[in-house]
């Protein structure tokens, strides 16, 4: 910006030099005709008036011109030429009437001023070159206007032409020496500033929580760079310490998320095992035609769901690793049908759009999928004077759906991020880990989970799974 402002100043300050010195030469140029031509006036044997200026100027002129080294012309009051001093070869550019408004202008400048120094000036431009022409009044020896006298002067322009440039690259050159000059200072200053900051650097992206972390030595700092490195070597005593106790903390919350996991999957098969029961006790009959079917339809479930627990606790001797997912083909409609019909609940409905869905699925995992939405739908309308759940079955393109709604309380919005977290709960009582394993299980077999959820109006959990497993 120094540069090209210092330029910018450079280059007007040479303009404006120009223009002084020409202005200065022409105002010489033109005293010195001025002072040839009274001469003249004064020695010849005419009678100074326009019609003798041509026989009074017949052969001075030419020698005025030579000395004084610039061409001029002398025209009658009226502007029409009377003679010049210009070659033979020039004559054709000789402008033989000069222009009324150079009348007006010479007039009105004349009346502003002394008589004997009032002139115009007029610029114009022909190839590059600028030439300037003055007027002024030829007086007798009585000060009277007896002609006009036209000087025509060419600009010397080398000063712009030659000097500037040569002076503004000489300023580019210091410039960009000083630039170059400036960059090396900079880059060896920076470099030793700096030192101490890289090796802070280095140690900072090192810095692990896993590792011991060695502290920064630097010899002879600042005392900026001192307060820094002391900052870093007490955070990393800090650190280390922070580090022990968080590798205890979890540690400690593994084994509670075990034993609270383990819990979970155990009391999931209980549930409908107790449901089971309780709905046989109830039904029971035993001069029902159907007994022997009821009793191997019940018996059935309470295998499934004595070999759920079996399983779950050979997974979690295992580092608590989930059953292995088996995939069988099954008909959907009577998988949740079954596992809605060991609720004893009055208010839950079950409706399916067709009599037959085949999915690729683990019973098993269907059925947990569905005891867990239902049972969730129980716990969310215990308050509600009609309460309704409604379970339902139908095919959706490629996918069978399952909803279940309930006209519960519904989940409020700044919960709705976190219902499929882990250990997240809005209930009293439990551990929040169902939808997670929920939502687990569903994408295990490339399904999806969502819901809808209005406030004091309920809400609708709907899962999809592929009719046949990608």
């Amino acid at each position: 910006m120094a540069s090209i402002l210092i330029a910018g100043v450079t280059i007007y300050q040479y303009r404006e030099q120009s223009k002084e010195y020409n202005r200065d030469r022409l105002e010489r140029k033109e005293s010195q005709i001025k002072e040839s031509v009274n001469l003249t006036i004064r020695k010849t044997t005419f009678e100074p008036v326009t019609e003798n200026l041509q026989h009074i100027f017949k052969e001075e002129i030419f020698e005025i011109a030579e000395i004084q080294n610039v061409n001029f012309s002398i025209y009658d009051l009226e502007g029409q030429i009377i003679i010049d001093s210009h070659p033979l070869l020039n004559r054709d550019s000789i402008t033989k009437c000069l222009d009324a408004l150079v009348l007006q202008k010479l007039k009105v400048s004349a009346n502003q001023r002394y008589v004997e120094e009032s002139n115009h000036i007029e610029k114009s431009s022909n190839e590059k070159k600028i030439f300037r022409s003055s007027f002024t009044y030829i007086k007798d020896l009585k000060f009277r206007d007896i002609g006009i006298l036209k000087l025509e002067y060419i600009e010397d322009t080398s000063f712009e032409d030659k000097e500037l440039p040569e002076f503004l690259l000489r300023l580019a050159a210091v410039y960009v020496f000083m630039l170059i000059i400036a960059i090396i200072l900079a880059y060896f200053t920076s470099k030793y500033i700096t030192r101490s900051l890289k090796t802070i650097s280095d140690k900072l992206k090192k810095t692990d929580l896993n590792i011991r972390n060695s502290k920064i030595i630097v010899e002879n700092p600042s005392e900026e760079i001192g307060r820094l490195i002391d900052a870093y070597n007490g955070m990393i005593d800090e650190l280390e310490q922070s580090a022990a106790m968080l590798a205890k903390s979890e540690r400690e919350r593994a084994w509670r998320e075990m034993a609270k996991q383990v819990a979970h999957e155990i009391k999931n098969p209980l549930t409908p095992m107790r449901l089971s029961v309780q709905s046989f006790e109830r039904k029971f009959n035993a001069n029902d035609p159907d007994i022997k079917e009821k009793l191997t339809e019940y018996s059935q479930t309470l295998i499934q769901q004595i070999d759920t627990m079996s399983s779950i606790a050979s997974a979690f001797s295992n580092f608590a690793e989930m059953p292995a997912q088996q995939s069988e083909t099954l008909n959907v409609v009577n998988i949740v049908k079954l596992a809605v019909d060991i609720f004893n609940e009055n208010y839950i409905h079950f409706i399916a759009e067709e009599e037959k869905i085949i999915a690729k699925l683990d019973r098993t995992q269907l059925v947990r999928v569905v005891t867990n939405l239902v049972k969730n739908a129980i716990q969310a309308v215990p308050e509600v004077e009609s309460p309704r759940i409604l379970v339902t079955v139908a095919s959706e393109n490629n996918y069978v759906k399952i909803s279940v709604a309930d006209n519960g309380f519904g989940i409020a919005d700044e919960f709705k991020d976190k219902v499929f977290e882990p250990k997240f709960t809005t209930k009293t009582s439990g551990m929040g880990l169902g939808l997670g394993m929920v939502k687990n299980i569903v994408e295990t077999y490339k399904g999806s989970i969502s819901f809808t959820s209005q406030p004091n109006k309920g809400t609708v959990f709907t899962v999809r799974f592929p009719k046949e497993n990608k």
